[in-house]
């Protein structure tokens, strides 16, 4: 085997990697994190399947499948895989329309959901669209989040509050709930909100401890001493002991037009969270992240949960935030966590049957409110409106239409922001720097020296078919206002690249230029524009006269300066 071929299945297959450098320091840590992972994930997967309208026991299987999944090919050490918030509501808001209200066909189509979010995984490794993924910007993403938070804690608060709910989306829902406020149930609202109260004092004060599996104990012990079940307190009831039987999903059961926008939104959720996690913990602990690789993690931890009847998984920063926190080291602490999973469903989970769900609602509450993230909505305000309107088209998208018509929104609307602001670029017109040769942007130095008789102008950006024609009109709103220009100068120093669209405005630009007897001249194209130009005809339609040359050579010879 050559050595580039190794080096390419080591890749493939990270824990050849990391277990050939594992040290035996390194054991206890990777079993304490996956154990506390595990206190932790026990209340949040239970709370988040029902979030999904699942039973609470196919949280637990998310947990304990997909981190074994994600620990054979996934590249991050420190990430933790499972059920996240979004997705679970997304599923919820997808799928029930789908099955019908049929509970066994629910599951079935939930785990094929999963299954068509591993073959995407695949398909979006083999052809390399990590970069397509990541056009979604920042700026939508945190409005994204917004969304979902607000959506989110919504679809909680009539559990909190003991009332049935109801609704399509964030503004029927809140209809409904303050309409039903009158039947609020003081002992459910008393609960819940003392549970919410216990678990944001634990993470400001206790930050990395399993609160939520102390404030979920805690409960069951309170409504088991005072019979509150007996009372009318809404409770989980028994959750199946044992392991998921692991089978293939059920096919056949949507057609493709309604299968795969689920698979589609939920891999686009569950590929920009876990890569912008597994980033931040990358660069914490000075390793590199393959995000191709990511694929094939989020892969397997998918096609792992649809083989055990789950729902599609994902990372997350809290869940690996609480990992980190515990010390993992490398992806040990997963297969940990999995194997602390499996022992509490073949021995524990009788302990869970008078978990009040008010307490769910409030795990949910706790974990999720963060992500309507006001300083950053503050702070795009200040910086960038086009970045602000942006967030705030994505949250208002999700609150209207929901979560997953709203990623894919959220996506388009990142593509569309891409265009509108490469469609709209800076074009400098320069001027000379007194006492020198070089060249800078009028607009941003007022001691340039005009050029008499000559517009030099400079696009700072790519020529193409979204900005050929603003630029063509920029130029020809300059030569109004500039009289006697007996030459036009067009610096390409600062564009890296030009399509046909843009060769052929300048055609068009040359031509405009001419029937008004001024002269065009193109300067400080490398090597691959001259190329295209050339091949286009456009280098024999431009004046390069000796009279030019000295403007020519000064405007090639430099690049953009950072002052420009």
């Amino acid at each position: 085997m050559s050595i580039q071929s190794e080096t390419s299945w080591v890749r493939r297959f990270p824990p050849a990697s990391w277990l050939a450098d594992y040290r035996a320091s390194w054991l206890g840590a990777d079993a304490i994190a996956g154990v506390t992972l595990a206190a932790y994930a026990i209340p949040v997967s239970l709370a988040y399947a029902g979030l999904a309208g699942l039973p609470p026991q196919v949280g637990v299987y998310g947990y304990l499948l997909g981190g074994v999944g994600y620990a054979l090919l996934g590249s991050s050490r420190q990430l933790a895989v499972g059920p996240t918030s979004a997705i679970s509501l997304m599923i919820a808001s997808a799928v029930g329309v789908l099955a019908g209200g049929d509970a066994t066909r629910y599951g079935q189509i939930v785990s094929l959901v999963a299954f068509s979010v591993a073959l995407l995984c695949l398909i979006a490794w083999l052809f390399r669209l990590s970069l397509l993924v990541r056009l979604i910007s920042d700026s939508i993403l945190v409005g994204f989040k917004a969304g979902a938070g607000l959506t989110i804690i919504m679809s909680q608060l009539p559990s909190l509050f003991g009332v049935a709910g109801g609704g399509h989306n964030f503004f029927d829902r809140a209809i409904k709930l303050a309409g039903q406020l009158g039947d609020t149930r003081p002992l459910v609202l008393g609960i819940g909100v003392a549970a919410t109260v216990l678990l944001l004092l634990g993470e400001r004060r206790l930050p990395g401890k399993p609160v939520g599996l102390a404030v979920v104990a805690l409960s069951i012990l309170t409504v088991s001493v005072l019979g509150l079940a007996e009372m009318g307190l809404p409770v989980t009831g028994k959750i199946p002991t044992g392991l998921p039987t692991l089978s293939l999903p059920t096919f056949g059961l949507l057609e493709f037009d309604d299968l795969f926008p689920i698979a589609a939104g939920c891999l686009v959720l569950a590929y920009v969270e876990g890569v912008s996690a597994a980033r931040s913990f990358a660069a914490k602990h000075g390793y590199a992240l393959d995000v191709r690789q990511e694929f094939l993690g989020l892969g397997a931890a998918n096609l792992a949960a649809a083989f055990g009847h789950g729902y599609p998984v994902a990372g997350g920063l809290s869940q690996s935030a609480v990992n980190d926190a515990a010390g993992a080291r490398t992806p040990l602490a997963l297969v940990f966590c999995s194997a602390t999973l499996a022992l509490c469903l073949l021995f524990f989970t009788g302990l869970l049957t008078n978990l009040p769900k008010t307490v769910l609602a409030a795990i949910v509450f706790s974990a999720v409110y963060k992500l309507v993230d006001i300083p950053a909505l503050a702070r795009m305000w200040r910086i960038s409106r086009i970045d602000f309107y942006a967030a705030v088209i994505a949250l208002v998208s999700v609150l209207f239409l929901g979560i997953l018509q709203g990623v894919l929104l959220a996506a388009a609307a990142s593509i569309f922001l891409l265009l509108l602001r490469a469609s709209q670029p800076n074009v400098a017109f320069l001027g000379r720097l007194p006492g020198s040769g070089r060249y800078s942007d009028r607009a941003r130095h007022d001691d340039v020296e005009p050029l008499t008789g000559i517009i030099a102008f400079r696009p700072e950006t790519s020529l193409l078919y979204v900005n050929a024609e603003t630029i063509f009109e920029t130029v020809l709103a300059a030569l109004q206002t500039s009289p006697d220009v007996k030459l036009v100068a067009c610096d390409l120093s600062a564009s890296p690249f030009i399509d046909l669209a843009g060769s052929r405005m300048l055609h068009d630009l040359h031509q405009e230029l001419a029937s008004r007897g001024i002269t065009f001249c193109i300067v400080g194209a490398h090597a691959q524009l001259r190329d295209l130009l050339q091949a286009d005809g456009l280098a024999d339609k431009t004046d390069s006269g000796d009279w030019m040359r000295a403007l020519d050579s000064v405007l090639s010879s430099r690049k953009p300066q950072a002052n420009d």
